[in-house]
């Protein structure tokens, strides 16, 4: 096995039966590669254990979501031969039932605790004043003169220094709780014992954890993270989520299976690519 195929085994190991994984796509574009592995690597560790898997759909930007990214969600999981026991079965089931802004007060409760213990502070700054310091928040920022309760005004909280996401914002200038708000409450209301996430998403498990740490929360602070690699391009940079050939619509629409996401899968993991051709093959692997 390759050292993350040692890492994924450790983590099913220490796994305890029944837990709780989840899937938390964006609907802000065509779903690549990269998210199916994130996909297969969570149902693979849920169905290790006879645990129990969620489909989240993180929907909170408005702005970017569309009702073909929403479907998308589902036809990829369709496709890849992935099921979930919790969670909207389709688009009309996720926007009656399952939408994160069916849980606003869950985070707007979160956001008080947060005002209460005193790291807040009102922010106005641009993305344009953030780039003339390389979009890294500097402390002289924390000091506008501004108050929570200002109209159009984000929310932001005092990091430790060095911390990787410096001052990050917890509620957005539109009223809307941040995008480290909702991932944090949701897994904690959904009961989430165990995580994969790639790596890009590192920084935002330490925000996360520091948010938890505020607010003494410890049913966050018990859940288990894994954070794997990152599919890469010709380029060598990470797939971005687009309408191009490398999205798992466009291999549907193609007529491809998906057998190519899951030799991926194993050569990620270090292990026969030959003999992965779905995700039972893995689950079997896995299983011995």
């Amino acid at each position: 096995m390759s050292p993350f195929g040692q890492q994924l085994d450790t983590f099913i190991q220490a796994a305890e039966k029944g837990c709780m994984l989840r899937l938390a796509p964006t609907p802000s574009g065509f779903l690549h590669a990269g998210n199916a592995l994130n996909f297969i690597f969570n149902w693979l560790v849920a169905r290790s254990k006879n645990g129990r898997l969620l489909l989240r759909i993180d929907d909170l930007d408005g702005d970017r979501k569309r009702s073909a990214y929403v479907q998308d969600v589902f036809e990829s999981l369709h496709w890849l031969g992935l099921d979930w026991e919790e969670g909207p079965h389709n688009e009309s089931d996720f926007e009656q039932n399952w939408s994160q802004h069916h849980r606003l007060s869950l985070y707007h409760a979160e956001l008080q605790k947060l005002r209460e213990t005193g790291l807040l502070f009102a922010c106005r700054k641009s993305r344009s004043d953030l780039a003339l310091y390389g979009f890294q928040y500097p402390e002289t920022y924390r000091e506008q003169g501004l108050s929570l309760d200002d109209p159009d005004v984000a929310w932001r909280i005092r990091t430790p220094k060095d911390f990787p996401m410096p001052d990050f914002i917890v509620r957005r200038r539109d009223g809307l709780p941040a995008y480290q708000i909702a991932s944090m409450v949701d897994d904690v209301h959904f009961g989430v014992s165990d995580a994969i996430r790639g790596s890009d998403l590192e920084a935002s498990t330490q925000a996360q954890r520091f948010l938890a740490q505020c607010t003494n929360n410890d049913k966050f602070l018990n859940i288990n993270f894994l954070h794997h690699p990152l599919l890469l391009d010709a380029e060598g940079e990470k797939l971005s989520k687009s309408a191009g050939s490398a999205s798992l619509q466009a291999m549907r629409t193609a007529g491809l299976s998906p057998k190519t996401i899951f030799r991926q899968s194993a050569d990620l993991l270090g292990i026969p690519a030959g003999t992965i051709k779905t995700a039972q093959n893995l689950l079997n692997f896995f299983r011995g």
